[in-house]
């Protein structure tokens, strides 16, 4: 029975993404919107940092369903109750976060910890047949998820460190995958365990931040919309959906197709470190990048003047200018890291352009943050441009050489 559950190694069903894979991603629609919301609503430095540990938590029980349906057949039974029941959980998690620093803490931590256990337990039962080495992976795994569920509950419960435990917990777990989930008497697991579909890795992390690239749009629009149609408003509408546009170019147009190539080329023992780097660990500050910007969008929509380049009744011109630029920056960041990870060199575009823009914020008191968003879009595009050049003349040097 456990070896119905597993997904065929061959031919197109062992990369291809299932409707209830894609079902799955909705709730995380709803979760995004909530983080977004929440950094909209309470705009310091202390929500940003709660906003970074909330988007990471969401990210991780997202990207461990997706490695375990990566061996998995989504459309069996058993794998469809578990997807339906993380479902449920994660509609709970996501409905808590408005209040996961607050009335609601414990409902998000105990959601999130029962998701990351009971994701584990599954894989332990179901791989202990047909992939024993693979079962004993995922017990590793909970007892890392068990102790790090742990760490979030008791930071729920001690409200005046919970930012500083959470924050503790969100360590620990980025840790586990990079230490092979050693355990005391088990070891760690050995790369060749993670054999998993590059293609299947690689198209559900692009869907997930085409997701986050669409929760980016329903926040401008929803803004927009209640705006009056004049000349300033439209311009700072432009400017939102232009971002999110450059942003898409950035990883779409020749990143994820790269990525893709990559690890479906590399051996076994390699994909499961290729996807560990390219798709577990980088595309959290893609998602974070994205996020900020969605907050960056409406606050330049609701007050494109600022109020004497001081930035108006939501924060000063630095919170402004730093929610624009740190958006994009971290963006920036994210497909720096995942291009380098698949093999691609150091791309020197992407690294001015985040120094374009720290410049930019030391000269934010010369520009509205209308103008400040505008010009955070030419840097984008200038690596856009960049980036496009660099691989049109690489794929020119592919093609002439011996």
């Amino acid at each position: 029975m456990a070896r119905k559950l597993l997904r065929s190694r061959e031919g197109e069903d062992a990369h291809r993404v299932t409707f209830v894979e894609l079902f799955f991603d909705l709730v995380f629609v709803f979760a995004i919107t909530q983080v977004s919301h929440a950094l909209i609503a309470h705009q310091d430095l202390e929500t940003l940092g709660e906003t970074a540990v909330i988007m990471m938590a969401i990210w991780w029980v997202w990207v461990f369903t997706t490695w375990l349906v990566n061996w998995l057949d989504p459309d069996t039974g058993p794998v469809r109750a578990l997807v339906f029941t993380l479902m449920l959980l994660g509609l709970l998690l996501a409905s808590s976060i408005p209040e996961a620093f607050g009335d609601k803490a414990l409902l998000f931590a105990v959601c999130l910890a029962t998701m990351r256990v009971g994701q584990a337990l599954f894989g332990v039962v179901v791989f202990r047949g047909p992939r024993p080495d693979n079962s004993l992976n995922f017990v590793r795994i909970a007892i890392w998820a068990t102790t790090t569920g742990a760490i979030w509950i008791v930071g729920a419960l001690v409200p005046e460190h919970q930012l500083l435990i959470w924050a503790g917990a969100m360590l620990v777990e980025l840790a586990g995958p990079r230490s092979r989930f050693r355990v005391p008497g088990l070891g760690g697991t050995p790369v060749e365990v993670w054999d998993i579909s590059g293609q299947h890795m690689a198209e559900r992390v692009s869907l997930f931040l085409i997701i986050v690239l669409g929760e980016s749009i329903i926040v401008t629009g929803d803004v927009f919309a209640d705006l009056p149609l004049e000349p300033t408003y439209v311009l700072a509408f432009l400017a939102a959906l232009a971002s999110t546009i450059l942003m898409w170019f950035l990883y779409f147009n020749h990143g994820q197709g790269g990525g893709s190539d990559y690890i479906a080329h590399r051996d076994a023992a390699d994909r499961g470190l290729v996807a560990q780097v390219a798709y577990t660990y980088t595309p959290v500050l893609l998602v974070l990048g994205v996020v900020l910007t969605a907050v960056a969008d409406e606050i330049v929509l609701l007050h494109p003047e600022g109020d004497g380049g001081h930035g108006g009744s939501h924060g000063t011109a630095l919170w402004a200018a730093g929610i624009v630029a740190g958006g994009s920056a971290v963006y920036l960041l994210g497909n720096l890291l995942f291009k380098r990870a698949v093999g691609q060199p150091w791309m020197l575009g992407h690294v001015g352009g985040i120094v374009a823009l720290s410049v930019a914020v030391l000269l934010r008191e010369q520009m509205t943050p209308l103008v400040f968003s505008w010009v955070a879009n030419g840097v984008l595009l200038a690596v856009v441009l960049t980036d496009h050049h660099t691989h049109v003349r690489r794929s020119t040097e592919a093609t002439v050489a011996p």
